[in-house]
């Protein structure tokens, strides 16, 4: 009867059985994935995940890599739009116009879709940004905001530049002139420091709104 049952190309009831089995423990993996979304998602760790993440064995800290990449964004706005368009447009109210567009625009079409992009969890870079939302928006907040920066950033070069010629008496030159290096770190630390008071406020009012539906 074993040889018959080679012949005919029946299968025993155990392999019937365990081709079943594999034939339902696969659908109900593609309907998984196919259904798939945050919502019906297991909760996952970030140590299991920091398993399966690739990258240097070095490994910085999520501020200081934000804190790197708006310095060298903002430098380099300084070098092209600055530096780079300073030998045409000669106008100095012109060239800080054009500087603060700059930074707006690459501010809201990249370094924001960048912090977005590689952000662990969806959202989990936004109290890095100003202006967080997306849409059109989002790029006129952006300059504004941008514009404000340069502000800032201009009345700190001229408060320290007064200091040293009152301490030197030389007025004959800049002591200290715009460079991108420099440029670029006043901005971001400036762009922190407005960031840090953003989230107290939020956290103010968070806390006084719970105080208020208190019984």
């Amino acid at each position: 009867m074993a040889g018959k049952n080679r012949k005919s190309g029946t299968e025993p009831p155990e392999q019937e059985r365990d081709a079943a089995s594999w034939y339902r423990l696969n659908t109900k993996a593609v309907d998984d994935l196919v259904t798939a979304a945050p919502e019906n998602s297991p909760k996952v760790s970030e140590a299991e995940l920091r398993k399966y993440r690739s990258g240097p064995k070095i490994r910085l800290k999520d501020w200081l890599k934000i804190l790197l990449a708006k310095w060298w964004f903002n430098g380099a706005c300084c070098f092209f739009f600055l530096w780079g368009l300073g030998t045409v447009i000669r106008n100095r109210e012109n060239q800080l116009l054009v500087l603060g567009l700059g930074m707006g625009f690459v501010t809201d079409l990249l370094v924001n879709k960048i912090f977005r992009y590689y952000a662990r969890t969806p959202g989990s870079n936004d109290r890095w940004m100003m202006v967080p939302g997306k849409g059109f928006v989002s790029l006129p907040l952006n300059v504004i905001y941008a514009f404000l920066l340069l502000g800032c950033v201009v009345m700190t070069y001229n408060t320290v530049n007064g200091i040293i010629v009152s301490f030197t008496g030389e007025r004959e030159s800049v002591p200290l002139g715009v460079e991108p290096l420099l440029f670029g770190l006043l901005t971001t630390g400036w762009d922190f420091l407005f960031l840090g008071m953003k989230r107290m406020m939020k956290k103010i009012i968070t806390y006084a709104g719970r105080q208020v539906k208190k019984p």
